[in-house]
């Protein structure tokens, strides 16, 4: 007999473990954990199928800006609902996609004019590195075949195979290497590893000088560098030092090279700014956006473009210079309804101050772990923030592998009432950029109650003798 999957008494939890496959998730210890299964949300708090309220300290996996069951986005939705939830851009053009695309380049840095939709951050980086790679054989002033993309170590920039290639995560990306266009690497710009032979400062030195002389020497084949501005997200909240992303900027500037700056994390309003690229007043050539641009509540993608980038792809249809790429959902109005209602809310709420209010009271809260013997260092760039756990900090070692350190911190704070998420036993806290400073507080409590629960735990668990 067919199961009545829409029941208020379905057994959820026997389901979830006999058809999900969930993502990033060992699959092995994931029946043993008990993850809350979320039925409902308001305001900043997720709550389970028992009744049982979670802080959402992750904005749930960074897309959540202005909180959940947000009424004005609600409603956005709801109107748009009554007139027509999708349409292809493919052939036709839609309201609310020529509206949310007009906002964008209203408020994105100067010179991006073009907005082409996708549905996810891993398909805008996509998009640009297809659009980089066409563009050089278009360009007005002569074709060049340059088919090589310079990327950042540690970056992540998603899961399609495309953005595998430029990303530098061994972890997620190693078992996949046969599959993978060849790129260029530089060292990621951050000092906490500092390799033999150099001091915190004359490494920084040799990153900056070290991305010169790699397009100074490879100019000529490089499309376009692709990173992460300021914040490289998923690698552990690293943060670069103030001027690199500028530095990249000239020198793409100078030797004709594109910039593609991947926004998908760090973007409307997480670090401080709207985009992250105006901490350092740069406009890249292609800008990819993602999560947060409908405010967390449907998928929605976009690449901007400068309108260099985009006439290089004019002419008669004959010529073939038209972007062959599309998605189904590419442009869809629900997402941009939501979109626009987002970008309002930006205003009307004042969200860049709150946040500028919340980064200093998490940088405050936070400075009471700063010695901790088991915290390497604090990350912070606005509402991002990395919280390294080690087993020594001097020298730097690691808890055992199968120790699980950060996300047994997650477990701790879940006990508590909080959602945090790691990346290894890097602790993230990424509270929305709405969130209220009472609720930042509560986050950051509990975040240092559950770091020095297991990290007590561990240190007598490696006490005691095996």
């Amino acid at each position: 007999m067919t199961a009545d999957f829409l029941a208020d008494d379905a057994p959820l939890r026997d389901w979830d473990n006999d058809c999900l496959w969930h993502p990033f998730t060992p699959m092995s210890a994931w029946r043993t954990e008990q993850a809350p299964i979320i039925v409902r949300a308001a305001g900043f708090q997720l709550y389970d199928q028992d009744g049982r309220g979670y802080l959402d300290g992750i904005s749930s996996l960074w897309c959540n800006v202005h909180g959940h069951t947000v009424s004005e986005i609600d409603q956005a939705i709801q109107a748009q609902l009554q007139k027509v939830a999708h349409s292809t851009l493919l052939g036709l053009a839609s309201e609310p996609s020529i509206r949310l695309a007009r906002a964008l380049v209203d408020r994105a840095p100067q010179g991006l004019t073009r907005v082409f939709y996708s549905d996810s951050g891993a398909t805008t980086v996509e998009v640009a590195l297809k659009m980089a790679y066409q563009y050089h054989r278009q360009k007005p002033e002569g074709p060049e075949e340059r088919d090589t993309f310079l990327c950042v170590g540690n970056a992540y920039h998603g899961d399609t195979l495309g953005t595998v290639s430029v990303g530098g995560i061994d972890l997620f990306h190693r078992v996949y290497r046969h599959l993978l266009f060849p790129t260029l690497t530089v060292p990621s710009p951050v000092a906490l590893r500092i390799p033999e032979g150099h001091t915190r400062e004359s490494w920084l030195q040799h990153c900056f000088d070290d991305v010169e002389r790699t397009i100074q020497a490879n100019h000529q084949r490089l499309a376009a560098v692709v990173m992460e501005p300021i914040v490289q997200g998923a690698a552990g909240i690293l943060v670069h030092p103030p001027g690199y992303l500028k530095h990249i900027r000239e020198l793409c500037t100078r030797y004709n090279v594109l910039l593609i700056a991947d926004e998908v994390a760090v973007g409307f309003g997480r670090t401080g700014t709207l985009f992250a690229c105006e901490r350092e007043q740069v406009s890249p050539d292609l800008l990819c956006l993602a999560k947060g641009i409908s405010g967390g509540y449907l998928p929605l993608g976009a690449t901007l473009a400068t309108e260099r980038i985009f006439s290089a792809f004019l002419g008669d249809p004959w010529q073939g210079r038209t972007f062959f790429h599309g998605h189904t959902y590419t442009g869809n109005a629900l997402g941009c309804a939501a979109g626009l209602a987002s970008l309002q809310l930006f205003e009307q709420r004042h969200v860049l101050e709150n946040v500028a209010r919340c980064s200093q009271t998490i940088s405050d809260k936070l400075r009471a772990i700063a010695d901790h013997p088991h915290v390497a260092e604090i990350r912070q760039c606005g509402m991002m923030v990395g919280i390294e756990l080690v087993r020594d900090r001097a020298p730097l070692t690691s808890f055992p592998v199968e120790f699980r350190l950060g996300h047994q911190v997650t477990l701790a704070a879940r006990r508590r009432g909080v959602i945090l998420r790691p990346l290894g036993d890097v602790v993230v806290l990424m509270p929305a950029p709405g969130m209220d400073v009472a609720n930042v507080e509560i986050l950051c409590d509990v975040a240092i109650e559950s770091i020095e629960e297991v990290t007590s735990a561990a240190r007598q668990r490696l006490s005691v003798p095996a």
